[in-house]
């Protein structure tokens, strides 16, 4: 019945749902008439706004965008590719595909959500290399995986809670920070990630489509008329040298030069960790990933043409992730974030906020795809009604009820993201290099775990104890 029902929803979404693109665009409309019809809006507000967050996600993107190319060369070095082929030699069906896949995934993901190329690179190479993987659900199963982020160490709601003379105490929502016990260390966020671990896996092998019409990986590049690279990077590196000796191929096969700066960014990789304990960010894994490559591909010539192959499908993040942006701005400048937030908190009780909150944080987030920037936008408000509920309360009682407030958010946001396509940009890079698979192949594959982890998700916030 589940595998029936998975295959309508996709059936669906494959014909009615269109490309990220026209998403983000029909988003933009969308939420620029309700500021104007909800709010009374002026049409220039909206437009300014519009504007002026359109670049404000640029850095974000950036990010992002060396994030995927920087973890895609690691997987393409010789020393990555032996210990793929040696673990997918361990795997020999469909099943334990996905099963392992999204173990591997979620455990990753707890670490960092950017991790989530990981388990691209890793589930298409077993996609290569296992017969019968259906490779549209297997994206989907990454995908999906990668919602453990909100339990785990790169969560940015709990991190910003507990960031001394953040901006909700600059304005004085908070007086104090609220410690990691309250949040990511409390009974409540250590149940979530029991369900992404253990149920997660159990509910992907209760889906998994029927073998009939399934769509292989190596028969989807065939489609795709994917130039294969069947030269090996050492020797595409190899054709560029002159016939004759020259200082120049010394200088671009130089393995003294190339690991000289490796050894310099890995004294500073040491440094920061000893230091910030284990601070994870962008940044630093970013850097972490380049460094990592220099090691791997051992010359500067290699290492070019790595990344070179592992940029070639980024241009949905390039130009998209703007159109987000915007949207971000328009929600800011109107108030329309706020005024959601206000509407929902209005009607919420001491026994329901949890449950309302949960909801904002997945509603709100299809208009802006970023937990730190939803919360900017929602947190205040949602703070200060929880706030008004528990008046009279001990101060702990409090400071626990505005922690549960704050990650029924987190949890509400990361959700939504799986019947949404922001963040599979992260995903298709990788996943959809040299093949013509779309955001509309994949979403109806996830209809499913977002209603069944919507209410494990609620019962979850409403029940479990802090």
């Amino acid at each position: 019945m589940l595998t029936k029902l998975g295959k309508k929803f996709t059936d669906i979404f494959r014909k009615y749902m269109p490309s990220a693109f026209v998403f983000a665009l029909g988003l933009t409309l969308l939420t620029g008439i309700l500021a104007l019809l909800w709010l009374n809006a002026k049409p220039m507000t909206i437009i300014s706004g519009w504007y002026d967050g359109f670049f404000s996600l640029l850095e974000f993107g950036m990010q992002i965008t060396l994030f995927i190319i920087t973890g895609y060369s690691i997987a393409l070095s010789p020393i990555i590719g032996k210990w793929m082929h040696k673990l997918a030699a361990k795997l020999n069906s469909p099943k334990q595909v996905y099963f392992f896949v999204v173990i591997v995934g979620a455990l990753l993901s707890l670490v960092s959500f950017g991790w989530i190329v990981i388990t691209c690179v890793l589930a298409r190479e077993l996609a290569l290399r296992v017969k019968g993987v259906n490779y549209p659900f297997l994206i989907a199963c990454v995908y999906f995986s990668g919602a453990s982020w909100v339990s785990g160490l790169s969560s940015s709601i709990p991190l910003l809670l507990n960031t001394p003379d953040n901006f909700l105490i600059k304005t004085g929502v908070l007086n104090e920070t609220i410690p990691m016990s309250y949040t990511l260390g409390s009974t409540l966020n250590l149940v979530v990630v029991g369900l992404f671990v253990i149920i997660m896996p159990l509910l992907v092998l209760a889906i998994i489509p029927k073998a009939k019409g399934i769509k292989e990986l190596k028969e989807l590049l065939k489609e795709g008329g994917e130039i294969q690279q069947n030269i090996s990077i050492k020797d595409e590196a190899e054709s560029y040298k002159l016939p004759i000796k020259a200082v120049s191929d010394t200088l671009n096969n130089s393995t003294v030069l190339q690991w000289s700066v490796a050894v310099m960014g890995f004294c500073y990789i040491v440094y920061h960790f000893v230091n910030n304990g284990f601070d994870l960010n962008f940044n630093i894994m970013i850097f972490t990933f380049i460094i990592l490559g220099l090691f791997l591909h051992k010359t500067p010539l290699r290492f070019s043409i790595a990344m070179k192959r592992s940029s070639s499908n980024i241009s949905g993040i390039l130009f998209q992730y703007p159109f987000y942006a915007g949207i971000m701005g328009i929600m800011l400048a109107t108030g329309l974030g706020s005024k959601l937030a206000d509407v929902l908190a209005s009607v919420a009780t001491i026994d329901t906020y949890p449950f309302y909150a949960y909801v904002t944080g997945g509603l709100v987030n299809f208009a802006i795809p970023s937990a730190g920037g939803e919360f900017a936008v929602v947190g205040p408000s949602i703070i200060e009604a929880v706030k008004d509920i528990g008046t009279g309360l001990p101060q702990e009682q409090v400071t626990a009820m505005v922690s549960r407030a704050s990650l029924s958010v987190a949890y509400g946001e990361s959700l939504s993201n799986l019947i949404q396509p922001f963040f599979l940009l992260l995903v298709l890079p990788v996943m959809t290099a040299g093949v013509k698979l779309q955001a509309r192949d994949i979403m109806g594959y996830l209809v499913l775990p977002f209603i069944v982890f919507f209410i494990f998700q609620s019962l979850t916030v409403l029940y479990i104890p802090l």
